[in-house]
């Protein structure tokens, strides 16, 4: 066990009152920390305890705070530290600016911003809703009227909101209203969050463009809001496809795949249309 024991029984506390662990979580963490306050060999209850969460962490069942602690505990190197979160809630600066995103599952929307020059930061986090902090479970669970979205600071120098939506376009189903791809529920919905007047013109005019360009069959329902709080994620959501690769490679893939079929479907319906003219 490389981590410190005394960092280890705080995070244990710390997901003993978190309200996002799950009941029999908790359960299992209650039992680790009792066994190590009663005297109990510190490393035989935590390596009892990753035993015990195991399966679960296997199939990626566990809840964003307790697969942390379980790669901490397991010193596995996509464990990591806390993403810095920092120039989320600092002042832009004076060549910064901001956008808001979402398009179904945040996995898949922040490496194609995030690896681009001129992308300061891309953050995953929860927008929309009616409640404060927001948990993965929550909005999963459609309770709080939240959507995940991504919230990009970028370079003003290099990037503008234009080529920005433009970009979003490409990642997204604008014609399905109630998810993305594989991903259901309002929680999934496309939605471009604008800040100011200027982000609510250049968005409805790249949609106007977009519905008018004939390149989809169906209508562009993709909805413009005005931005409301941005609710980071938890760690573990933050640059997931950096801490998990090949699950990441194989949620690309597929998105990728349904969204060539669309364009490709959409291009014969263009050719129909046109000789049937």
């Amino acid at each position: 066990m490389k981590t410190n024991q005394t960092e280890i029984i705080g995070d244990l506390y710390n997901l003993l009152l978190n309200p996002a662990t799950r009941d029999w979580e908790r359960s299992l963490l209650r039992a680790a920390k009792l066994g190590i306050d009663n005297g109990a060999n510190f490393d035989d209850q935590i390596a009892k305890l990753e035993a015990e969460f195991r399966p679960l962490a296997l199939r990626n069942n566990l809840t964003p705070d307790v697969t942390d602690f379980y790669l901490k505990i397991t010193d596995d190197p996509m464990a990591g530290s806390s993403f810095d979160l920092a120039i989320h809630y600092a002042k832009d600066g004076p060549h910064q600016a901001r956008a808001i995103f979402a398009g179904g599952c945040f996995w898949c929307m922040v490496e194609p911003f995030e690896t681009q020059p001129g992308i300061i930061s891309v953050i995953s986090g929860y927008t929309g809703g009616h409640m404060d902090n927001p948990t993965y479970e929550q909005v999963l669970g459609g309770y709080t009227g939240h959507v995940e979205a991504v919230e990009i600071i970028f370079d003003t120098r290099v990037w503008n909101y234009k080529k920005l939506v433009e970009l979003y376009w490409q990642l997204t189903d604008p014609t399905d209203a109630f998810g993305q791809m594989a991903d259901r529920g309002s929680s999934y919905r496309p939605v471009i969050f604008v800040a100011n007047e200027e982000q609510r013109q250049i968005a409805e005019q790249s949609k106007q463009d977009l519905a008018t360009s004939g390149k989809y069959k169906h209508p562009i329902v993709t909805a413009i809001e005005p931005a409301s709080t941005f609710w980071p994620a938890e760690n573990f959501h933050q640059q997931f496809y950096q801490k998990n690769p090949k699950r990441y490679k194989k949620l690309k893939r597929s998105r990728g795949q349904f969204l060539s079929f669309q364009r490709i479907q959409n291009k014969i319906w263009q050719r129909v249309g046109r000789k049937k003219e």
